[in-house]
C-alpha cells in the first residue's frame, strides 16, 4: 500500500472517530503531544519486548507500528471520554484539526516502514514531512486555546429553604 493511501485511510478513520464522538480538539491535541513524547521514551523498550516474544514482521514495520500506537494511545483514551462539542460546525473543525495534527505527528513513524514508490507519494510525503513542524506548532497552540475555551459542566444544586 503506498503512502498516500495509507495516510488517507488513517486520516479518514481518525476524522470519523473524532467527529462521531464529538470530542473537543484541545484535550485531544495535547494527548497527541503527550503520546509523541512518550513514543520517543518507550518505543525502543516496547519494540525490544515485542521482538523477544517473536512478533516481529520486519524490524522497521514493528518499530513503526509501536511508535504510531504510542503516539495515538493517549488520544484514543480521550476519544472514549472527554469534553464534547455541541455545534456541528465546531465538531467538524475540531475533528479536522485533530486529524491533521495526528497525521503530522505520524509522518516520521510511518515514514520508517511505508514504501515511497510513486512520484505522487514521494511528493506528498516530502511536503508533509517538510511542513510537519509548522503544523504541529499551530495545532498545539490551537489545542491550548481550545482548552481555555472549555468550560466545566455546570452542576445545579437544588437548595431548599430551611425554616
Amino acid at each position: 500500500m503506498n503512502v498516500v493511501v495509507t495516510f488517507a485511510v488513517i486520516g479518514v478513520a481518525l476524522f470519523l472517530w473524532s467527529y462521531l464522538t464529538k470530542r473537543r480538539f484541545g484535550l485531544l491535541g495535547l494527548a497527541l503531544a503527550a503520546g509523541s513524547m512518550l513514543s520517543t521514551i518507550w518505543a525502543p523498550t516496547i519494540t525490544k519486548m515485542i521482538s523477544v516474544h517473536g512478533f516481529v514482521v520486519m524490524n522497521s514495520l514493528t518499530n513503526s507500528f509501536v511508535l504510531s500506537a504510542i503516539v495515538l494511545a493517549p488520544a484514543v483514551l480521550i476519544l472514549l471520554h472527554g469534553a464534547k462539542y455541541h455545534s456541528p460546525l465546531m465538531r467538524l473543525i475540531g475533528a479536522l484539526m485533530f486529524t491533521v495534527l495526528a497525521l503530522a505527528l505520524l509522518v516520521e513513524p510511518l515514514g520508517y516502514s511505508l514504501p515511497l514508490t510513486n512520484q505522487t507519494g514521494i511528493e506528498a510525503y516530502n511536503w508533509l514531512n517538510a511542513n510537519k513542524q509548522m503544523i504541529i506548532g499551530i495545532g498545539l497552540i490551537v489545542a491550548v486555546v481550545d482548552m481555555f475555551l472549555t468550560r466545566p459542566p455546570e452542576h445545579h444544586e437544588h437548595h431548599r429553604d430551611k425554616r
